[in-house]
């Protein structure tokens, strides 16, 4: 399973249907598209929210992305990412 980075920007009408109901309608899209929501955080500043997701494949994780800004109203920026560890082992 690789890492995803999950960069969310609420939009104005997003923000009115915020909700724990919502939240638990995401993680159960993440799961169903093969994925796990590891870790969610509310930020402020330019992004905010961040998801820390595992998927099996880009595809999926591609997927997931875009379902959740439509389910959610929510524009997500999806990077992949790596651990300084395994980041080493390729460089080494």
């Amino acid at each position: 399973m690789g890492i995803y980075i999950m960069f969310g920007d609420y939009s104005y009408d997003s923000v009115k249907e915020i909700s724990p109901q919502r939240t638990h309608a995401a993680t159960e899209l993440i799961e169903k598209a093969g994925g796990e929501l590891k870790y969610v955080y509310v930020l402020l500043g330019e992004t905010d929210l961040l998801l820390i997701t595992e998927f099996p494949t880009v595809q999926q994780a591609m997927k997931a992305s875009i379902d959740l800004s439509k389910l959610l109203g929510v524009v997500f920026k999806t990077s992949p990412a790596i651990g300084a560890d395994e980041f080493d082992k390729i460089l080494g």
